[in-house]
């Protein structure tokens, strides 16, 4: 291995790291929230169920390795370049506790990367395809899907004991919290084992893109322990300030919301999962009284989201144009 083909796989790792301390907590978040579970059981749940949900397909990851950009015009330098504006958004974003979605940020740095390096002929437009369907599944979808269950727990369970029906919600919201962290590690820990398989094709380490089990594991337990070193502050946003909820809501939440996940990560469709539980989170709040979303919050998020895709984008061009200039000097 090259010494840049080693910057670039401990990038992809930090980014793994990042992803682990910024976006896994939202499968955990309501579950923490609503005091089913304590935090250090929920987080040692989110690792083990993320690596199962690792371990239980690559569709995803050949969507982001060879659909985003092509991968035979592009070099080392554009996937560091795309790693870079990763790390760095989504670092200032967690230390303000707000929930970045690196979907957002992967494709949008793989893509203002790739034009810097080869212009607007490295997309390639089938990926993107899925990218844009991702973004209709996790805003609409999840919203919707979350808002239906949310009615149906009421129109059924209305007339329970108060005391009953909490304790059976409190026993589902561990299971939907459960499944809510295994499609988060199927669908995106996925991407950026998707990465790493890339940097090893163009480094020449694999001669074909396949997935080896070890790029797994060592992707989810970068994963992992940035899941288990931080996060909380992602939990508090997600679970408490946007929107405040019983643990009926956050097992509708969570099952629409693992749903929509499962559904596009068999479809290979890279999707927010970030965006997904919070979307869902507002459908399940919504279907008691649109008032009960604090929009303030959820207003914040949104415009998270919106500037993930320019500031990545133009981060990774930036970086990669850089790269591309020094590179041949320094080498």
């Amino acid at each position: 291995m090259s010494i840049l083909l080693i910057l670039v796989l401990f990038l992809v790792l930090a980014a793994e790291f990042v992803n682990g301390w910024t976006d896994a907590p939202n499968a955990i978040a309501t579950v923490v929230s609503t005091r089913v579970i304590s935090p250090r059981r929920a987080v040692i749940m989110a690792v083990v169920l993320n690596i199962l949900g690792n371990l239980s397909g690559t569709a995803v990851a050949y969507t982001i390795g060879k659909g985003i950009v092509d991968p035979s015009i592009i070099n080392l330098p554009t996937i560091a370049a795309a790693l870079v504006g990763i790390v760095v958004w989504s670092s200032v974003a967690a230390r303000l506790g707000i929930p970045t979605s690196e979907s957002h940020a992967l494709v949008s740095g793989l893509a203002g990367a790739g034009l810097a390096t080869a212009g607007t002929q490295v997309l390639i437009w089938s990926g993107w395809q899925k990218v844009f369907l991702g973004l209709i599944f996790s805003s609409i979808l999840g919203f919707c899907l979350a808002w239906f269950f949310g009615k149906t727990i009421q129109k059924f369970f209305a007339d329970r004991q108060p005391a009953e029906s909490k304790r059976m919600f409190d026993r589902l919201q561990i299971l939907s919290a459960a499944f809510m962290a295994y499609n988060h590690g199927m669908n995106d820990g996925q991407k950026f084992i998707g990465v790493f398989v890339m940097a090893l094709v163009i480094g020449g380490v694999l001669p074909v893109f396949h997935v080896p089990v070890w790029v797994v594991f060592l992707c989810a337990g970068a994963m992992g322990v940035g899941t288990s070193v931080g996060g909380y502050k992602i939990i508090s946003m997600i679970g408490e300030k946007m929107v405040h909820i019983d643990s009926w809501q956050g097992f509708g939440a969570e099952l629409a919301a693992s749903s929509t996940i499962l559904f596009a990560s068999i479809s290979g469709i890279p999707l927010s999962t970030t965006q997904t539980i919070t979307t869902s989170l507002m459908g399940v709040a919504a279907s008691r009284r649109i008032s009960s979303v604090r929009w303030k919050y959820s207003t914040d998020i949104l415009l998270a989201w919106v500037f993930t895709f320019p500031i990545c984008g133009a981060i990774a061009f930036v970086v990669c144009y850089l790269l591309n200039t020094l590179l041949p000097f320094i080498s």
